[in-house]
């Protein structure tokens, strides 16, 4: 799912001037995949990837986020080809953002690329995001560009949320931007001691800043399967994103208060110089109307509150974002540089 600075400070997805200094390739490339219910994308992905990398030492960690289908069982069978991939099943569906979490966790290498997995963001452009960050950036994201494979309704309101956020949040994030990119180790050093209740990555990302470097793509078709993200998914994603970033909900109480006083006001005026001029005043209509609106407003506030004091809630109660059911791997499992404790 994909796709937008109001203060000067606030940073954004613009590519920034090219460093003078360039980096030797990356010792090691760990690329993250969380899929669920993708049983026929697994072997085509790491064919693919295998294809796009053949001269890079890499991991590919497949994040199982709850799969009842042989997902797993795929994943199990390409770490027994020794292509470098890795298995990791979660104990059940925690969502594609805390899946993308557990896999940050296990990550090695020098540099990570999140993707996903049915093969709509595609593994032939992995050789190009890592040239970009051998340029010296240190986050290489894509923007999708967008193609008749895109529905419309989706371009629409992916558009439209983004310019939302963007107003609402002071982050910049163009339409198109997606869970894509390549990220160097310091910010998944940062990122994996960040302990956030309700996870939005693209806008921690474009959040923390960092030289940063667009890379377009095009959208492919999905291997196989079908996609899991439903209407409702969608909004509880976007629902997240701007609750996490944003307390300007929190001050709308205070211009609907301002707004509702001077209507008031205006109201009052009107029944004085109405009584003034000796006109009957229909009195039940008009305060119906009023109080009416007023409750509808009271209860939309209390429902905005009620958001940031769940948030709240679940800090308190401090449960981990995801639980690791099983890893499986070919190689010893050392610790990564900057590793953490893989619940948190």
């Amino acid at each position: 799912m994909a796709d937008e600075q109001h203060s000067d400070d606030s940073p954004g997805p613009d590519e920034a001037p090219e460093p003078a200094t360039r980096r030797p390739p990356p010792k090691r490339v760990s690329i993250v995949v969380p899929v669920c219910n993708e049983a026929g994308n697994i072997a085509p992905l790491a064919g693919a990837v295998a294809d796009a990398l053949p001269e890079t030492d890499y991991e590919l960690i497949f994040v199982d986020d709850g799969s009842d289908d042989r997902t797993f069982e795929q994943i199990e069978r390409e770490v027994g080809r020794g292509r470098g991939a890795v298995g990791i099943s979660l104990s059940r569906n925690f969502g594609h953002q805390h899946a993308l979490a557990a896999g940050l966790q296990y990550a090695r290498g020098e540099v990570v690329v999140m993707m996903d997995g049915d093969m709509q963001h595609p593994p032939s452009l992995l050789p190009t995001l890592i040239e970009k960050w051998r340029e010296g950036f240190n986050v290489v994201q894509t923007k999708r560009e967008d193609a008749d494979l895109t529905p419309l309704m989706k371009r629409a309101t992916s558009r439209l949320f983004y310019r939302l956020y963007s107003a609402l949040c002071g982050i910049r994030m163009d339409p198109g931007m997606a869970d894509f990119r390549l990220l160097d180790r310091t910010i998944i050093d940062e990122l994996n001691r960040m302990h956030e209740g309700q996870l939005f990555l693209r806008g921690l990302v474009a959040w923390m800043g960092y030289r940063r470097a667009v890379v377009p793509f095009r959208v492919a078709r999905r291997h196989a399967g079908r996609s899991k993200y439903t209407v409702r998914k969608m909004l509880r994603f976007a629902k997240s994103g701007l609750f996490s970033f944003s307390s300007i909900p929190l001050r709308i109480g205070i211009v609907l208060g301002v707004l509702m006083g001077l209507l008031s006001l205006a109201e009052i005026v009107f029944v004085v110089v109405a009584y003034l001029r000796g006109q009957t005043i229909a009195g039940w209509a008009s305060n119906m109307f009023v109080m009416s609106l007023m409750f509808a407003v009271l209860f939309l506030l209390l429902g905005l509150q009620g958001e940031y004091i769940l948030r709240i809630y679940e800090r308190v109660q401090a449960r981990p974002s995801f639980l690791i059911e099983r890893v499986v791997r070919k190689d010893p499992p050392a610790e990564a540089d900057g590793q953490k404790e893989a619940s948190k």
